[in-house]
């Protein structure tokens, strides 16, 4: 028999703690892998952590209201395992880097060890430990050890198993790879996001001042403090250009009349302009391939999905971005319920941790504010944001072979900001015309 440290996974962009809401399981009880073991809220969403392991819960290290941090230890898990003890000593697991409470000394629960990989060598460094973000099973562990590969070199590997895990055999053909001498594909390394960002906002020096009238001091609430951090460093990051654009929303507005009546009796839900725009990105971006990308040092990372992010405001007048998956490959009425979905869930907190990562390119509703235009901070490590206004009638030229004409028509500002690293102005303009001509020609008659 062995003890197993069950951690508290990544949970989101900016999520580094969360707080124990409700145990699902209680001490003695039977766990099989995957079972969920407790409950947890963070500052974006709500989840449950469940059992990587099958065993028999034998210690809680916290307690229902506790805060945790992400990569932390928050349970013991007692296991059959045929790995054999390190020396005899109590080893912690992929959660050892993490500060836990005195109280909380895992040697002390258990006469058997806490199954883990231990260090490669005493030479390693520390960016060679566990990260604590991704899980490896105590298989892959032990072939590790035993083929002396480090932790950067695991995190490189790609997996096939669920949650991008590395199996038996993704780490088998890895070794078989590694000695022909082919270099195997891999993945940027994963930060480690065990250690607590920075949130405190860096600004310039504030000069005492004496104001007429009362004023009141407001601390920023922790998802604030994350969400202006993110921005700075945004900011910091990449030299934003922004490109703009008026689109004649006429057919668009024209089609949402006709059905939005007829869609709300059917589908009880309501039939928005927002997964339009999705829809329209995400043909634009299989289009224009290199504004899917995000920056890696020197390199750039093109990617296959177009993975759609759509800022949320929430009741608390903070930020949630969930993300729509695969955009290019869902049809108009899918990307609809799922945007209609997303939406409700973020507003109730009810999203889980995979909803709101995996990102590719991002788009904010600045109109449903009657907002005309906006200049919006990327969203790191994506390179590219879509803006869209509000539709105002105005008085335009329609130009046509028969001559010119002036007419009313709902007009809207849309903009692309991008990061001007890896997009130039040609590519970003490319891509903006491309999106209004999507736009523009919006197919009337098209069914939902």
């Amino acid at each position: 028999m062995a003890n197993y440290e069950l951690i508290v996974p990544k949970l989101g962009e900016s999520v580094i703690e969360a707080t124990i809401t409700k145990w699902l399981k209680q001490l003695g009880d039977t766990i099989n892998e995957d079972d969920p073991v407790v409950e947890i809220a963070t500052d974006k969403v709500d989840s449950e952590i469940p059992s990587v392991v099958s065993g028999k819960l034998v210690k809680k290290l916290f307690n229902e209201g506790d805060i945790v941090a992400v990569g932390a230890a928050f349970a013991i898990i007692e296991i059959n395992s045929e790995l054999p003890l390190l020396n005899d000593k109590p080893i912690t697991s992929a959660g050892e880097n993490m500060l836990h409470p005195a109280k909380h000394d895992i040697a002390a629960f258990s006469a058997n060890t806490v199954l883990a990989l231990p260090a490669v060598s005493e030479s390693k460094t520390e960016t060679e430990q566990p990260s604590g973000t991704r899980f490896y099973s105590p298989l892959v562990r032990s072939i590790a050890h035993q083929e002396n590969i480090s932790y950067t070199e695991l995190d490189s590997i790609n997996g096939s198993g669920k949650d991008d895990r590395i199996t038996k055999q993704d780490l088998l053909n890895y070794i078989e790879t590694r000695k022909t001498g082919l270099k195997p594909a891999q993945v940027p390394v994963r930060p480690d996001t065990s250690v607590e960002p920075e949130t405190n906002v860096k600004s310039a020096p504030i000069l005492q001042q004496v104001l007429p009238g009362e004023s009141s001091i407001v601390e920023m609430n922790r998802i604030r403090q994350l969400i202006a951090s993110h921005m700075v460093k945004s900011v910091q990051t990449s030299p934003h250009v922004t490109s703009f654009m008026e689109v004649d929303m006429g057919n668009i507005v024209k089609w949402r009349d006709k059905n939005k009546d007829t869609f709300q009796k059917r589908e009880n839900e309501k039939l928005t302009f927002t997964p339009v725009f999705i829809e329209a990105i995400a043909k634009s971006v299989r289009d224009f391939p290199m504004v899917n990308v995000s920056v890696d040092g020197a390199k750039i990372m093109v990617h296959k999905n177009v993975n759609v992010g759509m800022a949320v405001a929430l009741p608390n007048f903070n930020l949630i971005v969930p993300v729509v998956r695969n955009a290019h490959e869902k049809s108009l009425l899918g990307i609809v319920k799922t945007v209609n979905d997303l939406a409700e869930r973020a507003r109730k907190g009810k999203l889980v941790p995979d909803e709101i990562n995996g990102g590719t390119i991002s788009m904010t509703n600045l109109g449903s504010f009657g907002t005309l235009m906006g200049t919006p901070i990327i969203n790191q490590p994506q390179t590219a944001i879509v803006a869209v206004g509000a539709i105002k009638k105005r008085v335009v030229v329609i130009e046509s072979p028969d001559g010119d004409t002036i007419a009313i028509r709902p007009i809207m500002m849309i903009s692309v900001t991008y990061d001007h690293r890896v997009i130039d102005g040609a590519l970003g303009g490319q891509f903006l015309a491309r999106l209004v001509q999507y736009l523009e020609t919006f197919d009337t008659n098209q069914p939902i």
